[in-house]
């Protein structure tokens, strides 16, 4: 059976054109059950078709690779594009991670909004964000992947901000919005650039172009610098990570869609997508592994100190996405995108379990308002334990297997120790120490004051989407996709000395000890009463927030204060205080007398004779 890559994205689309078109046929809601299998249904769909796909066109062949151009889709001063696909192994392993962990999100999600007001619109809203993504992954061209880029912003926003009568959720969903537009304009800027130079944003042809640039080309290392910074704003990396902790507005499946299958991952399928780019210049592979090596640690140990269950998860999200990059800059291409799977598993389960809890609580998100819940919640309670294990990457979990693929890149990209593989190291000690610490304060020790009132609020629907998880961030390690052929790796490499691999294993181990002396073996956790200054400092999420809004916002709201009534609207204003003027003067020649007519004509012809003869 063959079955057209087309019907991947255009599924969702349905989905969210009848959800939305519903209120034109009637003016009632209608049954949350219709809602459900619309909004579900199609994402099941395109996640059965991308499985189909996968099985019939690329099991067993890695080299496989499918080109289909729909319609030719502009034309415009050199630039001839179509709306077309290209599938490789890479486009397929993200298909699958979209549609699968998207429909377990979307499964999940019919129990979870259930009898909120904005049901339709919130599954029309969700569809709409896997269509995006979908379309971004798949593309053939640059333009055509930006459009998709641009659609999950828009998600986005529309998600974060759902439940919009609280104003802080506004807020949150502005700044996701504002924020990433920073990068997009930088990305914009780059394909702007790439455009002048090679007349083309096809990828492929594209990249065929660029192999002739010698290395480190100066044009070639400004266009990727201007992608990595439209990468770095849609995958919440240094320096533009402040909007991701602040998405935690919206309702935890959205954060689950987010975090694990859409959105932030777009970053990292870019810069994979452009590898041969990049890899053409030292100093873009170089802040690449910068930037992800010093967000992994930075949002590591802002997630040591977080109260709130959904914020730790936030900045372990930023972490992990940075040892994403950090794998990319040292040329593990295949390394980071079996991260990337593997993380949309684990981290999918450790939201949606997240989600159980805060139900479960009357959404109570403080993790030192719980306490105890394995007892209340033992389903979740089990659940949540293999997403941490995972996140930590204990061993023959499946963040095990990924990120040492990455520690171990990290160290052979530079022929033995060096800074990259130290902070891939550290970060893994900050893993394992903030994944326990969050495990131990909610469902170990004493109750907390929200613990009391807990009653587990799984249904049989949320069960399956969390069982099915946890199946898959266990046995995930298992599924490394074959990459090789995309990124033209040999996969022959000088092993390490058994001691760096040893301390790779054993970083996980000693975070979790830590956390069980911290917060399982002591009686009071050890940050539960006033913190310490740099504990705010990182709390704060080292002053990112602050200095932006210092150093951008204030200045800004100030100077359009004191310039409220700017030369430009006195310009306007002068303007037309002068026509009117103008015009109240010329209607006074308007007095019917003939004589007055009579002698302008003649004025103006004698004007006009006058200025012949001068030229």
């Amino acid at each position: 059976m063959v079955v057209s890559p087309g019907w991947v994205p255009l599924l969702p689309l349905l989905g969210f054109l009848t959800l939305i078109a519903i209120p034109l046929f009637s003016r009632r809601e209608p049954p949350e059950k219709v809602t459900a299998l619309i909004g579900v249904g199609s994402v099941g769909l395109a996640a059965l078709a991308a499985a189909v796909i996968a099985a019939t066109q690329f099991a067993g062949a890695p080299g496989a690779a499918v080109n289909i151009s729909f319609w030719s889709w502009m034309q415009v001063n050199g630039l001839s594009l179509d709306f077309g696909f290209h599938l490789d192994w890479l486009t397929v392993v993200m298909l699958l991670i979209i549609t699968g962990v998207g429909f377990l999100i979307h499964w999940y999600s019919a129990g979870y909004m259930r009898g909120d007001d904005g049901y339709r619109r919130y599954f029309a809203y969700l569809n709409l964000f896997v269509c995006a993504m979908l379309l971004l992954v798949l593309a053939d061209n640059l333009v055509l992947l930006y459009l998709g880029w641009e659609g999950v912003g828009l998600c986005s926003y529309l998600l974060i901000g759902f439940w919009y009568r609280n104003p802080q959720n506004g807020a949150a969903a502005r700044k996701a919005f504002i924020v990433t537009r920073v990068g997009d304009t930088a990305m914009a800027i780059g394909l702007f650039l790439l455009f002048r130079e090679y007349a083309t944003l096809n990828i492929r042809e594209l990249l065929d172009q660029t192999q002739a640039a010698a290395a480190n080309d100066p044009t070639i290392t400004l266009a990727a610098l201007l992608l990595l910074g439209g990468a770095v704003g849609k995958s919440a990396q240094l320096p533009l990570q402040t909007w991701l902790p602040d998405a935690m507005a919206g309702p935890t499946p959205v954060s689950a869609l987010i975090h694990a299958a859409t959105m932030v991952t777009a970053g990292v399928y870019l810069i994979a997508r452009l590898h041969p780019l990049f890899a053409l210049s030292n100093t873009a592979m170089s802040a690449v592994a910068c930037v992800g090596a010093l967000t992994l640690l930075i949002a590591g140990c802002s997630a040591l100190v977080q109260s709130d269950i959904k914020r730790v998860l936030a900045y372990s999200t930023i972490s992990q996405i940075g040892y994403m990059f950090l794998a990319l800059g040292v040329g593990a291409w295949s390394g980071a995108i079996f991260h990337l799977m593997t993380h949309a598993f684990f981290k999918a389960l450790l939201f949606l379990s997240a989600g159980s809890v805060i139900l479960s609580l009357h959404h109570e998100q403080n993790i030192f308002a719980m306490g105890g819940l394995r007892r209340k919640i033992p389903l979740t309670f089990i659940c949540f334990t293999i997403g941490c294990a995972c996140l930590a990457a204990l061993p023959l979990t499946s963040g095990f297997f990924s990120k040492d693929e990455i520690l171990l890149h990290a160290w052979q990209a530079y022929a033995g120790f060096n800074g990259f593989w130290l902070a891939g190291i550290i970060g893994a000690l900050i893993t394992g120490l903030y994944s326990f610490r969050l495990l131990f304060l909610v469902f170990f020790g004493s109750e907390g004051s929200a613990s009391a009132h807990c009653k587990d609020a799984n249904t049989r629907g949320m069960t399956f989407p969390l069982l099915f998880l946890s199946a898959l961030a266990l046995l995930g390690g298992m599924l490394a996709p074959p990459l090789q052929a995309v990124f033209a790796e040999s996969g022959e490499a000088t092993h390490p000395p058994f001691w760096v691999e040893a301390i790779a294993v054993a970083m996980p181990l000693a975070g979790l000890a830590i956390a069980a002396w911290l917060y399982l073996l002591r009686e009071h956790p050890h940050d539960a009463g006033q913190p310490s200054t740099l504990a705010r400092f990182w709390y704060a999420g080292w002053g990112f927030d602050w200095l932006y809004d210092h150093a951008l916002v204030r200045p800004f709201l100030a100077l359009s204060r004191v310039n409220r009534n700017d030369v430009i609207d006195k310009i306007y204003r002068g303007a037309a205080v002068a026509s009117r003027e103008l015009h109240l003067l010329v209607s006074t020649t308007q007095n019917g007398q003939v004589r007055w007519y009579m002698a302008t004509l003649a004025a103006g012809t004698i004007l006009f004779l006058a200025l012949l003869v001068a030229l």
